[in-house]
């Protein structure tokens, strides 16, 4: 209160007295106003890796109002949650749904809401639009269902400069990479995504990563990378991971090694070697993380599993015109070959969508050469000259999924795509991930316990992509949130029958509005696409 020579003035302690009472008046007719949204009884899971403890939660407007023992609280709709689970909405770290969230017939994103995915990542492996605004208005556009955050791909962005060249960039051609790299993260981006196993990722070198990494750095993002090598291919996957490694501590920024996994009967059991480099790098103070789906195979195009790297250079007609040429052929067939064993042989790839023929999905390549009276890599070879289709390759050790998913630096994430209802044959995660690790790994196989798996899905990626007021359930964070039986959550999707929504999720919600309730899709379009800079 104002004082003069020791005296308060009247007008202002009665203004002041005033104030107070209206203040008090205003706020206890908030603390008296029915929450939009009140979930009864539920076992609470609040994202950080605490164990589950029995509250309510109120939501008001697009935020979390308050979790307790709300009394008789009223609220517009109340919802008897009792003895159902309720966590922040999963955070899918790595997805390839970009393109398909910006098309209005698959935007409404059904496979990933069933999940329990409320956001996802989308760009990853360096690939994706170069232009980031773009993008966002395409997808805002076809009203996505789920929230999307933006990478910048810098596979994208070298093949704007350099196209398929393999070759390091010039001073002027670096300068334009870090400009592109810098309107991607100035548009909002959280970070930038690499591929260096695929070209024309694979022809950068370390410090080209670097350098672009640092970009990142100045805006608060992170690094992402499909490494180098998964299996013995080239560096070998330990080497890859080392790469990642030394991305983020000389760039200063968090690093991502994404789907981490040891590709293949050669480095089976390498899983440990990876843990221990990495919780090596965190004891020295280099922040590095990784995230993983929870299935025994890959997916990636069959060029990219088999074919080497300089023979993709140049792009699609440089590639003919070697496959073309039977002296280039034969140096090709012997690698590819190679790169076969290294999958576990033709048994071990399974053909997805190819719309040129669709006889082969479905089928082994295995098979559908035995079929044909060929051998699996002169079959290979005549498919990837054609454009090539996608494929399934089963080529990972329980063992090692196992040991990694145990880490306390690793995300869920689905690398899947957002696929169209009945055609092809997608890998399931683009279904089930996060289900199935609930079910098979959590709830069943006690690999990690649940709190452990919720925190894999929620305020771990919140935190390594510095999200503000997400992936945790506290007052004044987003209401985005799932509500799940542990008694039904299962992921359905199969290898054979891939088109199978997952189970168990009774109610969803983005920004505390229903994106699933009672099991059944609303058909609100709720998400948004996310911005960095505006949290």
């Amino acid at each position: 209160m104002m004082r003069i020579e020791g005296r308060a003035l009247p007008a202002v302690r009665h203004a002041a007295t005033t104030l107070l009472l209206a203040l008090a008046t205003v706020a206890g007719a908030a603390a008296q106003q029915p929450y939009d949204i009140l979930l009864r009884g539920a076992r609470v899971l609040d994202g950080t890796g605490n164990p589950w403890y029995e509250a309510d939660v109120a939501i008001r407007g697009d935020r979390i109002a308050g979790i307790g023992d709300l009394g008789d609280a009223r609220a517009a709709v109340i919802v008897d949650a009792t003895g159902l689970f309720v966590a922040p909405g999963f955070i899918d770290a790595h997805s390839h749904a970009g393109g398909s969230l910006a098309d209005p017939e698959l935007s409404a994103a059904a496979p990933l809401l069933m999940q329990g995915i409320t956001t996802v990542f989308v760009n990853p492996d360096g690939g994706g639009p170069v232009d980031l605004v773009e993008q966002r208005r395409e997808i805002e556009a076809a009203r996505p269902g789920v929230n999307v955050a933006l990478l910048v791909p810098h596979g994208s962005v070298r093949g704007e400069v350099l196209g398929m060249a393999d070759r390091a960039p010039d001073a002027a051609e670096l300068e334009r990479m870090r400009q592109l790299v810098r309107a991607g993260m100035e548009a909002g981006a959280f970070g930038l995504s690499s591929g260096p196993f695929y070209a024309p990722g694979s022809y950068a070198k370390t410090d080209e990563l670097i350098e672009l990494a640092r970009i990142a750095s100045e805006y608060g993002g992170a690094y992402t990378s499909h490494i180098r090598d998964e299996s013995d291919y080239t560096i070998g996957v330990v080497a890859a991971v080392d790469e990642v490694i030394q991305v983020a501590r000389e760039a200063e920024l968090p690093g991502v090694v994404t789907h981490i996994k040891a590709l293949g009967p050669r480095v089976w059991g390498f899983g440990a070697a990876l843990v221990h480099r990495i919780d090596r790098a965190r004891e020295q103070g280099i922040e590095v993380y990784a995230d993983q789906y929870p299935y025994e195979a890959s997916s990636t195009s069959l060029s990219a599993a088999l074919l080497p790297r300089w023979a993709q250079a140049g792009g699609r007609d440089s590639l003919r015109s070697r496959l073309d040429d039977p002296q280039t052929r034969a140096r090709i067939r012997e690698e590819a070959l190679d790169n076969l064993d290294r999958r576990g042989g033709a048994d071990r790839i399974m053909f997805g969508r190819y719309a040129p023929d669709a006889a082969i999905e479905g089928r082994t390549l295995a098979e559908v050469a035995t079929e044909r009276g060929v051998h699996p890599i002169d079959l290979a070879l005549e498919l990837v000259r054609d454009g090539g289709p996608g494929i399934i390759s089963f080529n990972m050790h329980e063992d090692d999924i196992r040991t990694l998913m145990r880490q306390p630096w690793t995300m869920t994430a689905s690398d899947g795509a957002l696929p169209r209802m009945g055609v092809g044959f997608p890998h399931p995660r683009a279904y089930g991930t996060f289900p199935r690790k609930l079910r098979r790994y959590a709830l069943d196989g006690g690999v990690v316990d649940l709190a452990s798996a919720i925190r894999s899905m929620t305020s771990l990626p919140a935190t390594v992509f510095r999200m503000k007021d997400r992936g945790v359930l506290r007052p004044g964070a987003i209401a985005d949130i799932v509500v799940f039986d542990a008694a039904r959550v299962t992921d359905r999707a199969t290898f054979q029958e891939p088109h199978q929504l997952a189970d168990g999720m009774v109610h969803v919600l983005i920004r505390g509005r229903f994106a699933v309730r009672d099991g059944r899709l609303t058909q609100d379009r709720l998400g948004k696409v996310l911005d960095r800079r505006a949290q």
